[in-house]
This record gives C-alpha cells, sequence and structure tokens, in this order.
C-alpha cells in the first residue's frame, strides 16, 4: 500500500511538472507563529513539495512568536526536505509560547542530531523585518507572495519600517513595490457555532499588530483571508499520519504532529489553507469574497465591510471543494522529499 501510494504520488508530480513547466513558480515568503499549533509545521511541509513540484520558489521564512526553539526547529525541517539554506528571521517582541513539539530538535540517535540542522540558537539568527527587507529588495517589482499564519507583529512592523542599508525604500514603498499578494490565515467571517462575535487566536494574541497590519497595508497590494471558518471545515487526516510518513523511520512532520495531537484527532487546516490559495489561487479550491476592507477591534474582533474597490476579500469554500481541498492538502503534506539532502 505504501509503495502504490508512492507510486501514485510520483505520477501526480510529474503529471504537475509537465502541466506547469510554463508557468512561473510563485515566489514565496512564509510568516509563521511556528510553536503552539502543529499546522504551522504541516505548512511549511506543504510549502517544500510545492517547491519540489515546481510550482513556488520558496524565499525565506520569518518567524512571528518568541521561543527558543523556532529557529531550530524550522531550520531542521527545511533540511529534512533538502532546503536547509532557506534564510530564517525571527521577531524579538512579540508573545512568547510554549509548544509540545519544538523539542524535537533535541532528539539524538547514536549521539547525532535526530534531524540536523546549522541554526542552534535564535541567536544565530537576523531580525525578520531586516530580512523582509533584504528579501523583497532582491526580488523584481510584484513578484513575491507572503504567506502569513500567525501574529501580524513582522508585517506591521515591515510596513512601518525606515530606509535602511538594505533598502533605500520605506517599509511602506517596499510592499507597494515588490508585493503581489498577502495571503493570511486570521480572523472569521462566519458565525463559528453559533458565536457572532468569535475572537481568532491570531488576531486575540496580538491585537495591536494585527489592527496595525489592516490599517497601514496599502490598498493596491490585495490581501485575501482565510478565516477560522475554512479552516475547522477541512480537517488534516489522522489516516494520513498513521500512514502516509512511513517511508522515513524517523519523520520530523509526524513526529511533530503526535507530540502536539495525538494520534485520534484531525486537525483543522488553517495555515495549510493560505498556503493553497497563495500558490495554487487560480486552480478553484476557493470562491472569494467580494471586495472590502478588514478592521479589527479593540477586543480583536475582525469584520468586513464591502466596498467597490476594497484592498480584501476572504475565502469561501463549498462542501465538493472542501472534498478537493482535504484531497490536495493530505497529499502536499505527506509527499516525500525529493531531496537527498533529507535523512
Amino acid at each position: 500500500m505504501l509503495y502504490q501510494r508512492f507510486c501514485i504520488g510520483l505520477l501526480g508530480l510529474l503529471l504537475v511538472t509537465s502541466l506547469s513547466e510554463a508557468a512561473e513558480p510563485v515566489k514565496v515568503i512564509f510568516d509563521t507563529d511556528i510553536s503552539g499549533d502543529v499546522d504551522d509545521v504541516l505548512a511549511l511541509a506543504m510549502l517544500h513539495t510545492l517547491a519540489d513540484r515546481g510550482e513556488c520558489d520558496f524565499l525565506a521564512v520569518t518567524i512571528s512568536k518568541i521561543n527558543p526553539l523556532t529557529g531550530p526547529f524550522t531550520d531542521a525541517t527545511n533540511t529534512f526536505y533538502g532546503r536547509g539554506d532557506i534564510p530564517i528571521g525571527v521577531t524579538r517582541d512579540a508573545q512568547r509560547r510554549d509548544s509540545k513539539y519544538l523539542k524535537l530538535i533535541n532528539e539524538k540517535n547514536g549521539g547525532q542530531w535526530r534531524y540536523p540542522h546549522d541554526i542552534l540558537s535564535n541567536e544565530q539568527l537576523p531580525d525578520a523585518v531586516k530580512l523582509l527587507r533584504k528579501t523583497l529588495a532582491a526580488e523584481p517589482d510584484r513578484s513575491v507572495s507572503i504567506i502569513q499564519v500567525g501574529l501580524a507583529a513582522n508585517l506591521a512592523d515591515l510596513v512601518e519600517s525606515k530606509p535602511d542599508e538594505l533598502s533605500p525604500l520605506s517599509g511602506l514603498e517596499l510592499v507597494h513595490r515588490k508585493v503581489k499578494l498577502v495571503s493570511v490565515m486570521a480572523g472569521a467571517f462566519e458565525p463559528i457555532n453559533g458565536n457572532q462575535h468569535f475572537l481568532e487566536a491570531n488576531v486575540r494574541n496580538g491585537i495591536q499588530s494585527m489592527q496595525r497590519f489592516a490599517k497601514l497595508w496599502p490598498d493596491e497590494v490585495p490581501v485575501v483571508w482565510s478565516g477560522f471558518e475554512i479552516g475547522i471545515a477541512v480537517t488534516y487526516p489522522r489516516e494520513s499520519i498513521a500512514r502516509d510518513f512511513g517511508y522515513r523511520k524517523h519523520h520530523i512532520v509526524r513526529e511533530a504532529y503526535l507530540l502536539h495531537s495525538g494520534p485520534n484527532h484531525d486537525r483543522p487546516s488553517w495555515d495549510l489553507t493560505s498556503v493553497l490559495y497563495a500558490v495554487r489561487p487560480e486552480d478553484k479550491y476557493f470562491n472569494l469574497s467580494q471586495p472590502g476592507k478588514v478592521s479589527v477591534a479593540d477586543d480583536g474582533f475582525v469584520s468586513f465591510t464591502p466596498a467597490k474597490k476594497g484592498r480584501d476579500r476572504y475565502l469561501i469554500m463549498n462542501s465538493m471543494q472542501a472534498v478537493q481541498v482535504r484531497e490536495a492538502l493530505r497529499s502536499l503534506v505527506s509527499q516525500p522529499p525529493l531531496n537527498r539532502e533529507s535523512r
């Protein structure tokens, strides 16, 4: 069965590659709060698979919560997937967060790291905003998609940043010139279990930064929001964790998932949906709302006001699309790494 799934995945990869050879890979920066929930890890694995398939150019990772193990864990995951040289930046002024799974980075087998990594401390890493500015400055105009799946601290600070040695442009000017899309997992755009005033965690845990992001981000750079309701409608199947990762004795995604959620839980796919939309926006996995403007109240409640030329839209998903999204996520998260640097 495992061999059959591998062959099916390989055939799918070859088909996608042949169909997308003429398409430019989507240039991606992944801004994540990797620490509390494990969906960040699944989303990171997805991006590596999409890069293996030639669908994205994975430029950088920036981290928006504080935990001393976030950088080493991210570097180990990138190394596992054969991209240990991806730049990583960290915030030093945001929410501190414990984690159930980041401790994997300390595991050893036979005296060697179970998951090899060069980054041993976040002190080795640059400031996230500095890395964002450096990465954007090096890319063509209107070419970069930013996927934000956590606090808005880094992007809010980016848009308020001043010209420096990395770019003569202010953060606002740099975003306006270089970014073509932001795909955000935050808020809720329909009632959650009857709650008309649901306060979603990515906003609630960093209200002021999300307010700054929503208010200051330039109107000319589209923002597409994946609300809480999308992630809970498409859960990652526990049977995938049990069955699809046996091609490695130790798999960082599987072990992180089990430490966080255990073997009997289908975890909502919040962050994964923002990745899927950012890299495959034309594939009809989702519908989009009408244009409008998102605002964030002082208690963290996110509201959407329709506006003909609005910057913001949010994802809408019907039941048929949910089935397609679930299958796409499973395939993209569980595909074996192509680069032999992984172990």
